[in-house]
């Protein structure tokens, strides 16, 4: 079986070449472990939910040396659109950008408003954004998304607990002439996949590296996210690259995993959130 993984794919008509995994903020990763996977070819920085220090200082540190090579998104949450273009504008300001590679419309679970639309199409119009990208929790809402025609990439939650994206979303990409990027998150539920608290009876834990290279084992996934919080968990999340696609059996083994963690019931999934994680 070969490994494709360590090859930069170009995500869809988006145009942009990145590195398969990509790096969110959320966790509070600092600048200089950010650096370090930058030079060993990680290049899609994702300023999301949580705009840290360390993912600020390192975006401003490589701009100005590497800036056509850093592939940075920024997004939004904002429901109204009315602020969407200043708070939009503050954030390329923080960073020291000129424009930002991809806007993130998130957790859109709805329809997205005309406002909405017309304020990114104006963001992208005047130069200050490349690439507009749709999340959605919602499955279901991805096929009215592409259907407007502006979005070249999409985020989707995707792991072996919530496959549900190879029936609802990724068929259709597949048929589509010009297919957007897509990008998941969630790869390893919150952690929970790779907690033998949560494991079925007989079952091996997996590793991190295992949930990663099952995302990365579809066809139609163009790059999965981490967020690691130490230099330690990055240095370990990307080997899931060096590994390559699942085996029939690898595969099997976390379908289960999957199926049971699916079906725990929601208290213990809660009380999961407030345990404290290394």
């Amino acid at each position: 079986m070969g490994n494709d993984f360590l090859e930069p794919r170009l995500l869809g008509r988006s145009g942009l070449v990145c590195a398969r995994m990509g790096i969110g903020s959320d966790q509070g990763l600092d600048a200089d472990s950010l650096c370090w996977a930058f030079e060993r070819g990680i290049n899609y920085f994702y300023w999301g939910s949580r705009r840290t220090p360390g993912m600020r200082e390192a975006i401003v540190s490589l701009s100005p040396s590497h800036r056509e090579q850093l592939v940075v998104a920024v997004q939004s949450y904002d429901p109204t659109g009315l602020l969407l273009p200043r708070t939009f504008r503050r954030g390329l300001s923080e960073l020291g950008l000129d424009y930002a590679d991809v806007l993130i419309l998130g957790k859109r679970d709805g329809e997205v408003s005309s406002r909405i639309e017309k304020a990114v199409l104006a963001l992208k119009d005047a130069g200050l954004v490349r690439t507009l990208c749709v999340s959605a929790h919602d499955r279901s809402m991805f096929a009215r998304h592409l259907a407007r025609g502006i979005y070249d990439l999409i985020m989707v939650r995707y792991n072996c607990a919530h496959p549900g994206a190879e029936r609802e979303v990724f068929p259709l990409i597949d048929a589509m002439e010009q297919p957007p990027g897509v990008i998941v998150y969630n790869a390893t539920r919150w952690g929970q996949l790779f907690d033998p608290a949560f494991m079925p009876s007989g079952e091996v834990t997996p590793e991190p590296t295992h949930l990663y290279r099952h995302a990365l084992s579809h066809r139609r996934v163009d790059m999965v996210l981490t967020a690691p919080a130490t230099r330690a968990q990055l240095a370990q999340n990307l080997e899931a690259l060096e590994k390559g696609p699942l085996d029939d059996d690898e595969r099997a083994w976390l379908a289960r995993v999957g199926r049971h963690v699916h079906g725990l019931s929601p208290n213990s999934r809660w009380d999961f959130l407030f345990r404290a994680k290394k």
